[in-house]
């Protein structure tokens, strides 16, 4: 990857099926545009209805041929995964590429619908269980992969706490929850990685993160917690730090298309600090790898959504 890699780059996708979570907008959206691009048929996978409308229409402005279609996923309601997986399975027999892309960033202490801290329980819980209901659907698909998003904040936080995954012991701190729900992210993207090889399964799955990519992301915490100082931080942040979503969301692409990824790789920009450029594969912190940490996750994960797998 000495040049530059370009969304111009993206192998054409025509005939292939992916769901992108998160796709109302941002990184989501624009993975998804870029898909819809290369001929991919895509499937918007939103919380937010209105927003999601919109999204369609932006997507199709910009690609009027675009075969794209919406359908509602709240990942903070195991029922809601739930139904989604159903209501896809109903609908298609194969799945090329899934791409875990949604998340919450830096909100105020909150519970899902299934009392989860809300952090970890849409960034990961969600997404371990989409992942499960989905599976069956991506090892019956030849050249099938997952992309896990993870962030640059996995590498600031404290070491996972697995027995106290969601918080209810006290000590949240808003910022510490989100880098263990990227950790979290990594975890499980390299134990699916060693599952699915002992599986002899075909299926690649890899993560990415965007750097530091502008997005609506940064600022749903600060508006919760009603911070205009934090809101003002984040406006200055982005406008001295960071690059375009659709730079952003190079990486993900690059690990959903590219010929030469492979299973349990990592990418990120190339530029100072990973925080802007053109996507490479990077490295993360050594716990992140670490088989015992990430088994356990695996099951812990496993009881508390109900979804056994691999």
């Amino acid at each position: 990857m000495s040049d530059p890699w370009t969304i111009d780059q993206i192998p054409d996708q025509a005939g292939r099926i992916a769901i992108v979570t998160g796709a109302s907008s941002g990184l989501g959206l624009e993975t998804a545009i870029a898909l819809a691009t290369a001929n991919a048929t895509v499937i918007l996978a939103c919380r937010n209805p209105a927003k999601a409308d919109d999204a369609l229409a932006v997507l199709r402005s910009r690609v009027p041929s675009a075969d794209a279609r919406l359908m509602r996923l709240d990942l903070a309601d195991l029922a809601s995964v739930k139904a989604f997986a159903k209501a896809f399975s109903g609908a298609h027999q194969r799945l090329d590429l899934l791409i875990n892309n949604a998340g919450v960033m830096a909100v105020p202490l909150s519970r899902t619908r299934d009392g989860f801290e809300m952090q970890i329980g849409t960034n990961h819980l969600g997404h371990f269980a989409l992942t499960g209901l989905l599976i069956e659907h991506m090892l019956a698909t030849e050249n099938s992969r997952i992309v896990n998003l993870a962030s640059l904040a996995h590498k600031w936080t404290r070491a996972m706490n697995l027995d106290d995954l969601n918080f209810e012991q006290g000590g949240y701190n808003k910022w510490d929850a989100y880098g263990k729900s990227k950790l979290a992210n990594l975890l499980f993207t390299f134990e699916l990685k060693r599952r699915l090889d002992r599986a002899k399964a075909q299926t690649i799955v890899s993560a990415a993160h965007p750097g530091y990519a502008s997005t609506n992301l940064q600022f749903v915490g600060p508006q919760q917690a009603g911070s205009r100082i934090s809101t003002a931080m984040m406006k200055m942040g982005n406008l001295l730090f960071s690059q375009s979503s659709t730079m952003g969301a190079l990486p993900t692409l690059y690990a959903a298309t590219a010929p030469d990824v492979h299973s349990g790789d990592y990418f990120g920009p190339d530029g100072f600090m990973q925080m802007r450029g053109s996507p490479r594969r990077v490295g993360c912190r050594g716990d992140a790898r670490d088989e015992k940490s990430a088994s356990r996750l695996w099951s812990i994960s496993q009881e508390l959504t109900g979804q056994i797998y691999l």
